[in-house]
């Protein structure tokens, strides 16, 4: 792979030389270049997929969105697929949750870096509803931060209080000690006053590298 900017990974470009420092098995699952057909796939179980009871009140929207699973479980499997285009430097995600005795959900979005971002991207679900996200690299795993949520119109971005509402977001990919192919990942979104609205966590396999 060249590395040229417009062709590193997303995720290199956003964090610098700490991309170093990730884990193997986190750096190979997200070396796909910008403006390439590049995909990967993980498989795994979701161990938890939570969220509060009173956030059954957000699910409507969060449908119209396609930014919350509205299902709960535990031993849940799931396989997250990353893709690249050859028209744009984004990065795709369609993560699929197995729910038992339900159909397939899917969770899609894209994530953006621009260099004015720094160490920042933004993920964005349906009609231009993004969350920046600080990036980091921490003891070999791959750390986000919520830094709010906006809305792009055109050329806009209106910063949204959604975070009032949902509270703020923790993601971490960290690589399992104990077999290099293999990652954990936990997701949590918590409000100070309301605890926990939404969580996951779980284990993957690095499955496949290369085009599709």
């Amino acid at each position: 792979m060249t590395t040229n900017a417009n062709t590193r990974p997303v995720f290199q470009l956003a964090l610098g030389p700490a991309w170093d420092q990730l884990g193997d098995v986190i750096r190979r699952h997200y070396t796909m270049a910008p403006f390439s057909d590049d995909y990967v796939c993980v498989r795994g179980t979701m161990s938890e997929v939570h969220h509060a009871p009173w956030a059954e009140l957000l699910m409507p929207l969060g449908r119209l969105f396609g930014a919350l699973v509205p299902h709960t479980g535990t031993d849940v499997p799931i396989e997250v697929h990353y893709r690249c285009r050859p028209d744009n430097p984004h990065l795709y995600w369609d993560r699929v949750f197995h729910f038992k005795g339900r159909p397939d959900f899917h969770f899609r979005s894209h994530m953006e870096h621009t260099p004015a971002q720094g160490s920042e991207v933004i993920e964005y679900v349906r009609f231009g509803i993004g969350m920046r996200l600080a990036v980091s690299a921490e003891q070999g795993a791959l750390v986000f931060r919520d830094l709010g949520y906006i809305w792009r119109i055109g050329r806009l971005r209106i910063p949204l209080p959604l975070g009032l509402l949902l509270g703020t977001a923790h993601v971490e990919e960290r690589p399992d000690p104990s077999d290099p192919d293999h990652f954990t990942m936990k997701m949590l979104l918590r409000h100070r006053w309301f605890g926990d609205v939404f969580r996951y966590s779980g284990r993957f396999r690095l499955a496949r590298l290369g085009p599709q």
